[in-house]
C-alpha cells in the first residue's frame, strides 16, 4: 500500500507471480507513484489531466516490472493488481487495473466505484453465472488484466464528486472477498479510524488465505 495524506494520493497493489515476484511487482508499482509525484510537481496542478497523470504511472511502473521480469527467470510472469485514488478537494480521481477495489461509501449506501478485471467477473456480466457461483468460483482469483504481466496495459480511470461525511475504501481482493459490502459500511461506520485493523481482523477470522490491504480515508 502507499498512503500520502499530504499529497492526497493512495494506492493498493497487490502482487501476483509468486511470493517472490509479487512482492517485487507491487514494490516497483508503489515507487514509481513515490518517483512520479515527487519529480513531477505538474502531477498536482489544477491544469493537469488527472486521469492521464494516473493512466501513464501506472503503464510506466507497467513496462518496468515488465523488462525486470524478462531480466530473471525466476520473475517471469509477475505482476500487480493496483487501484489507486487521487483526491482533489472535493474531486476523487482513480485509476485501476485487476481485481482490487474502490467503494463509496455515503449516508450508510456503498458503491463500489472500481470494475473487477477477473475471469470470474466477465461471466457474471455476460449472465454465463450466477452471483452465488461467482462467490464460490474455483477461478475467482484469475484476473484478466494486470500491471507487468506485459508491456502495457489499458487503465480504467473515473472521477467522482465527494461530500463531507464521505468514506472512501480501497482494497484487496483478500478482504473483499471475505466481508460483505453490508459489514464494511458497519465496521467504518462504528470504528472510524480504527476500521482498517478491524476489517483485516475479521478477513482473518475467516480464513484470511490471502494477503489483506485495505486503505480507509475520511472525508471532512
Amino acid at each position: 500500500i502507499l498512503i500520502d495524506n499530504d499529497k492526497g494520493f493512495y494506492l493498493v497493489a497487490d502482487g501476483m507471480g509468486g511470493h517472490a515476484g509479487g512482492e517485487v511487482a507491487s514494490q516497483m508499482c508503489t515507487s514509481e507513484f513515490q518517483f512520479q509525484f515527487s519529480s513531477s510537481p505538474l502531477a498536482l496542478q489544477k491544469d493537469v489531466d488527472f486521469h492521464i497523470f494516473l493512466e501513464r504511472t501506472l503503464n510506466r511502473a507497467c513496462t518496468k516490472i515488465y523488462e525486470k521480469s524478462l531480466e530473471n527467470p525466476k520473475l517471469r510472469g509477475m505482476g500487480t493488481t493496483a487501484s489507486c485514488a487521487f483526491i482533489d478537494r472535493y474531486r476523487l480521481h482513480c485509476g485501476h487495473v485487476g481485481d482490487s477495489r474502490i467503494y463509496l461509501i455515503r449516508n450508510n449506501f456503498i458503491y463500489q466505484l472500481s470494475v473487477d478485471h477477473s475471469l470470474v467477473s466477465e461471466q457474471l456480466k455476460a449472465g454465463i453465472i450466477t452471483e452465488e457461483m461467482a462467490n464460490n468460483h474455483q477461478l475467482k482469483n484469475v484476473i484478466t488484466r494486470s500491471i507487468g504481466y506485459q508491456e502495457e496495459e489499458f487503465v480504467d480511470t473515473f472521477s467522482n464528486e465527494l461530500e463531507p461525511g464521505d468514506t472512501i475504501l480501497l482494497c484487496s481482493d483478500g478482504l473483499h472477498g471475505k466481508i460483505t459490502d453490508q459489514e464494511l459500511v458497519e465496521i467504518c461506520s462504528a470504528h472510524g479510524s480504527e476500521s482498517p485493523q478491524h476489517l483485516v481482523d475479521l478477513a482473518n477470522a475467516r480464513g484470511g488465505e490471502d494477503n489483506i490491504s485495505v486503505i480507509v480515508i475520511f472525508v471532512n
